[in-house]
């Protein structure tokens, strides 16, 4: 290469200077797309002056990859973003695919990740407007059904997982139940979601408690105040390694901006959210329903309902967990315990119909305080109770 660098016009003339530019352009085109290729974060990577105060945060940063998305949302007139993802384990094991919620990122998962990256290949992203994505501010929309866009074509063409399990979390909820109804609707998706798994999160708004803070993101006026005083909060720079490790994500590209703008999907959710919910009940897809008992915000009553409604009369598999420790991100609370179910629920040790009443004897004699609590099936059924022995106000009556 250096010789090509030390090619002149005096040596053979014209055409041979011609030549060896020729080939040195050619040479640094093939040195450019081998560095792109084996480098992402050089042609992707966002701020390149932004300074980590977190090296949890950084870590997270370095071992992800950027793919780039054309807003497919009309009012977005083809905005070209670059969306963070990463991988974990080995590509030959069973795939999961985990979709984070608001207003945090894929770094929702970190603490249960390493509970099941040694025998699952792990893919997550961060969506437009979270962690190390772009968070574009000038009139860019935050789209709940472009996201389930995006979730299809990084499962087909970025990671190309042919047949997997789907995680959902939060925002992420509504996500993945838009993703799910284009899946079953297309007659030839591509791929395969082996199971579906869904958590805490505001699926069903009547029942949900938010926050005065998420009701003034859908105001206008409301949510430029909120803009202001957010903008003015000082960057956290030293604490607890996981609070820094936040606030370095909510920094990058100025999230703390962006997540307001994001959090306007709840309109788009209620405007949806009984269509989307319906495509549980239609769904063939095995689901595992899993609640952290200690929300506030999306509390046991919205599980409940979707439970009763839409998923204990599916005759496919369909189980319901609730983590009496965890609050509003088991997988964060309780990420053992989270893991434990994802692992019983792929390895086929959920029970039937016919068995849950044993398995949750089972099940229960031997579970820890932290642990999953299984909630079977609700079958309103006549009693069979033996007969040798009779009520009646009087007494109990013993027949010979």
């Amino acid at each position: 290469m250096l010789e090509l660098f030390a090619a002149t016009k005096s040596t053979n003339g014209i055409a041979e200077y011609n030549k060896r530019n020729f080939e040195l352009k050619a040479l640094l085109r093939s040195f450019l797309f081998l560095l792109i290729l084996t480098n992402p974060l050089l042609i992707f990577g966002q701020d390149d002056d932004f300074v980590f105060y977190s090296d949890l945060a950084r870590d997270w940063y370095e071992g992800g990859s950027y793919f780039q998305w054309t807003s497919t949302t009309a009012n977005n007139n083809a905005a070209v973003v670059n969306v963070f993802y990463q991988t974990w384990g080995d590509p030959e094991k069973p795939k999961l695919l985990l979709i984070h919620g608001f207003p945090n990122s894929s770094f929702d998962y970190y603490k249960m990740i390493p509970y099941l990256e040694n025998d699952y290949y792990i893919a997550a992203l961060d969506f437009p407007g979270s962690g190390f994505s772009d968070k574009p501010l000038n009139d860019f929309h935050y789209m709940l059904a472009e996201n389930a866009e995006i979730v299809d074509h990084f499962v087909r063409e970025v990671v190309e997982f042919d047949d997997f399990a789907l995680f959902t979390h939060d925002r992420g909820v509504s996500i993945g139940l838009a993703f799910l109804g284009n899946y079953l609707d297309n007659p030839d998706p591509g791929y395969t979601i082996n199971y579906h798994f869904l958590s805490n999160s505001g699926m069903f708004l009547p029942l949900a408690n938010l926050s005065p803070a998420q009701i003034a993101m859908l105001d206008s006026a409301a949510s430029q105040r909120l803009l202001a005083t957010r903008a003015a909060q000082p960057r956290l720079t030293e604490g607890e390694t996981e609070a820094l490790a936040f606030a370095d994500l909510f920094a990058f590209n100025s999230g703390s901006i962006a997540m307001i703008y994001v959090g306007r999907y709840q309109l788009e959710r209620e405007a949806n959210e009984t269509r989307w919910l319906e495509n549980l009940r239609r769904s063939t897809v095995p689901v595992a329903y899993l609640w952290g008992l200690a929300d506030n915000v999306n509390p046991i009553r919205i599980a409940n309902h979707v439970w009763n409604t839409y998923l204990n009369d599916r005759e496919v598999e369909t189980s319901f967990w609730m983590l009496p420790t965890a609050g509003h991100y088991p997988q964060h609370d309780n990420p053992e315990e989270v893991a434990k179910v994802v692992r019983l629920a792929l390895n086929g040790e959920v029970p039937d119909r016919a068995t849950e009443s044993e398995f949750m004897l089972r099940y229960g004699a031997g579970r820890a305080a932290a642990d999953a609590v299984y909630v079977g099936r609700s079958r309103i059924e006549p009693l069979n109770f033996p007969d040798s022995i009779q009520y009646n106000p009087s007494g109990y009556r013993v027949l010979d």
